[in-house]
């Protein structure tokens, strides 16, 4: 999918940020020519995803590396890893646990240092709290569960950090439920925000249950043409994709991959293209979806 004006505004926003404290005013003002240079040549053809993480190496031509997203991704694993057990007990407990993990997958989705401005644990925990509360799409539902019945092959396309916790209950169900899908996870190929990649996987236990992969890029998405053959080749062969979060949804909608898409809308963007109230969960495939 091509950036949107307001992506592309945003991403000129958030670059400006990064560098306002910064004292060498020349260098700033060649950098931000840089940025607008490259959004003009480039912003009309191409994903946000892709786009920033060439914005990225742009970054780090001028600045070295940015901000040190280890410590954070670390507390929020284990955060989670503290709430697993609790979790499970809540959704074990579910008539349909299967159907009860997408209320808490699409919850776990608010850990986004991309979207939004300020991540807290209080926030997460309200979502947490009411997510059984959360209401699945009973038609929907019924799709995933024909396709899951009917497929060989799955691939699960992660997002961020601590959330993996609740994709791996998620999995783990679905693997109980369907024992004969063979299901491969993706992880990011290189640190990008708090994304979650191979090292995250294996904090949390992913890759004790699952084949995790790396997607051989730092895109915070899964661009098609940025993959290793690996990645590519999973997600090309697999029956059913399930794909987390907003930058997944940015870069692979349109791409004739015809993904189940799990995300919060937590950006005014996504509020808009959904007409869902900020934090309101998006679980579909993408062939029955309507975007504004």
């Amino acid at each position: 999918m091509k950036a949107n004006s307001m992506c592309v505004a945003c991403m000129l926003n958030r670059q400006e940020k990064t560098i306002r404290t910064f004292t060498d005013e020349e260098k700033k003002s060649e950098y931000i020519h840089q940025v607008l240079k490259f959004l003009y040549d480039h912003a009309e053809n191409e994903s946000t995803p892709w786009l920033s993480e060439q914005l990225d190496t742009l970054y780090q031509r001028f600045w070295g590396e940015g901000m040190d997203y280890a410590p954070i991704k670390h507390k929020y694993n284990q955060f989670l890893l503290n709430k697993e057990v609790e979790v499970e007990q809540r959704i074990a407990g579910a008539a349909d646990p299967v159907k009860e993990c997408i209320k808490y997958v699409c919850a776990g989705n608010y850990i986004d240092f991309g979207a939004v401005n300020n991540v807290n644990e209080d926030t997460f925990e309200a979502l947490l709290e009411k997510a059984s509360k959360e209401q699945v799409s009973e038609v929907e539902y019924a799709y995933f569960q024909k396709d899951l019945a009917q497929a060989n092959k799955l691939v699960y396309l992660t997002d961020n950090c601590g959330e993996i916790v609740l994709d791996k209950v998620f999995i783990r169900h679905i693997k109980a439920a369907y024992p004969k899908l063979q299901v491969t996870v993706v992880v990011r190929g290189k640190n990008v925000i708090n994304d979650a990649t191979m090292e995250d996987a294996k904090e949390v236990g992913l890759t004790d249950i699952v084949l995790c992969i790396g997607n051989g890029n730092g895109a915070p998405g899964t661009v098609m043409k940025s993959l290793s053959e690996e990645a590519r080749q999973a997600i090309i062969e697999a029956d059913v994709v399930i794909s987390k979060g907003q930058g997944n949804f940015e870069s692979l909608c349109g791409e004739d991959i015809n993904p189940y898409y799990f995300f919060l809308c937590k950006c005014e963007l996504f509020v808009r293209r959904f007409g869902l109230k900020q934090y309101e969960s998006v679980f579909m495939r993408e062939e029955r979806m309507q975007v504004n």
